[in-house]
């Protein structure tokens, strides 16, 4: 090709998601204009894009029609599924570089947008690095769902998740817990596991459903309620934004106090709580259980320091307050439960491990909080988030002690300390001191030094996962008292514990899984 040769523009032309009005002005001038006109379809040789599109066309452009091999059967290609399809993109595109070598336009029609889920982007990773490309946006059946819907995708802070139907019934449920808002595409054959996995994150009602949005034949209803025979695949699953859905009536509270005598029970809502665990620091370690608990709240209660860990959501009313009074807390997470409010019981670390759960349990086991649904949600434990840090420390058995006696006696933890020591079990110890405990991690120490060698290696993790974190570790002879903290995990090894420097200086602690006589 000289250079006074030109070749054709490549254009992606998204027409939306069915109604022909809503193609854009420029996506039609372009159709209007092209040379040669390309869209998918399958066997059957129907299109839907070229039906959006026909009322744009002219009459004189080239219609290069790229039928899938195969769609959702079975194949004899030597390359499998993967394979018939890779050859079928590759024959495609250069059937379009053909006419754009010639120097035609070629308009590659995209049902919805080009790039979301499309099959214009594979001529697009194939060809737009050797021709002029330009990509046309267009509505998504996104979009096009909610408009149908009536109602918010999202609002203020929250997150939308598409999910493709095709995934996992499992990594649906998981990313169907962990966000606000979400669409499910792509159902038909997927319908009934997408639906047990919204029945599985307890979303199922607040689910609607959405098919052939702006097209004929378009249905939209509680997704509950749909028959999983009917479902096409131009269909999605909408959650649509929680904020206008939670209650947003009940007051804002700035410290844990009694609810108001006399407050009206929500008619016809169950109420519930749910003990949550946060992990040790910030968002990156919540689980995604977790974080849809948080955000399906319409009240968060707990220790405010743990509170300002979660994001303010509109709608939620959070109750803070102080550390000490958690037999309080719990009995009024279960009260605004048993009015109907949807309760998270907010926990750092693991909730079953020195925090919350036992509070809230024991008093749902008492009366009038016998019949309110409690569930207890696990997090990353402080304990673990360390050994992380340091290597593997935690690698054989171990024990967990906290060293706090404000709630048990002093002698209690030394009689346990020293019957781990003997069973010669790597110590992790919590709570280990405070402005007002400060005579425990000396004396933790010294009843370990009757047990362990001097050079024993104890991992002290300050703040993990938090902008202050510090994670070093010092003989058990030189652990200094005074550079302890609550904020501070210690992790002791056993006798089996190493204690390594490797390349660069890093420093690695391991407990190795065997023993010289197994």
């Amino acid at each position: 090709m000289t250079d006074s040769q030109r070749t054709g523009r490549l254009y992606g032309v998204g027409v939306g998601p069915g109604d022909p009005s809503l193609v854009t002005v420029r996506a039609a001038e372009l159709i209007g204009k092209a040379d040669v006109v390309a869209y998918h379809c399958a066997r059957h040789g129907r299109s839907n894009a070229r039906a959006i599109a026909e009322r744009y066309l002219t009459g004189s452009q080239v219609e290069e029609r790229l039928m899938y091999p195969v769609t959702v059967e079975t194949t004899d290609h030597p390359g499998g599924y993967r394979g018939a399809l890779d050859d079928f993109y590759r024959e495609a595109a250069e059937r379009l570089a053909a006419h754009l070598d010639a120097g035609r336009d070629v308009v590659v029609l995209a049902e919805g947008d080009p790039l979301f889920y499309g099959s214009y982007q594979h001529m697009h990773k194939r060809l737009a690095h050797r021709y002029p490309t330009e990509v046309v946006p267009g509505v998504t059946s996104i979009s096009a769902a909610a408009a149908r819907l009536g109602t918010p995708l999202v609002e203020a802070e929250e997150i939308l998740t598409i999910i493709p139907g095709t995934l996992p019934e499992e990594e649906i449920a998981a990313r169907l817990a962990a966000t606000d808002s979400a669409v499910v595409m792509k159902l038909g054959r997927t319908f009934p596991a997408v639906r047990r996995a919204l029945e599985r994150t307890g979303r199922l009602d607040d689910a609607r459903y959405v098919e052939r949005a702006t097209m004929d034949g378009e249905r939209t209803g509680r997704l509950a309620e749909i028959d999983p025979e009917s479902v096409p695949y131009f269909s999605v699953a909408v959650l649509p934004s929680k904020v206008a859905a939670l209650d947003s009536a009940g007051r804002p509270f700035e410290a844990l106090d009694a609810p108001a005598e006399g407050a009206a029970e929500q008619a016809g809502e169950a109420g519930e709580v749910v003990v949550v665990g946060t992990g040790p620091a910030g968002p990156l370690w919540l689980t995604p259980e977790a974080r849809g608990a948080l955000a399906g709240a319409t009240d968060l209660v707990g220790y405010t320091t743990y509170l300002d860990r979660v994001p303010v959501r509109a709608g939620q009313v959070r109750h803070g307050s102080d550390n000490k009074v958690e037999g309080v807390r719990a009995e009024f997470a279960l009260e605004l439960a048993r009015r109907g409010r949807r309760v998270a019981v907010v926990s750092s670390g693991d909730p079953g491990v020195f925090a919350m759960a036992t509070a809230v349990l024991e008093a749902a086991c008492e009366d009038p909080y016998r019949d309110v649904p409690v569930r207890v949600l696990p997090g990353m434990t402080a304990a673990h988030a360390a050994a992380s840090r340091a290597g593997a420390p935690l690698g054989h058995d171990y024990a967990v002690i906290s060293l706090s006696d404000r709630l048990k006696p002093w002698e209690v933890i030394a009689r346990r300390l020293r019957a781990a020591a003997e069973a010669d079990l790597v110590l992790a110890l919590y709570n280990p001191g405070s402005k007002s405990r400060t005579t425990q991690v000396a004396s933790a120490r010294d009843l370990l030094l009757e047990h362990r060698a001097p050079e024993t290696p104890v991992v002290m993790a300050r703040d993990v996962g938090g902008p202050t974190e510090r994670v070093r570790t010092v003989a058990l002879a030189e652990l200094d008292p005074a550079e302890v903290d609550m904020r501070t995990l210690l992790l002791v090894g056993s006798t089996r514990t190493r204690w390594a420097r490797r390349g660069g200086g890093a420093e690695v602690v391991w407990t190795p899984r065997h023993y010289p006589e197994a």
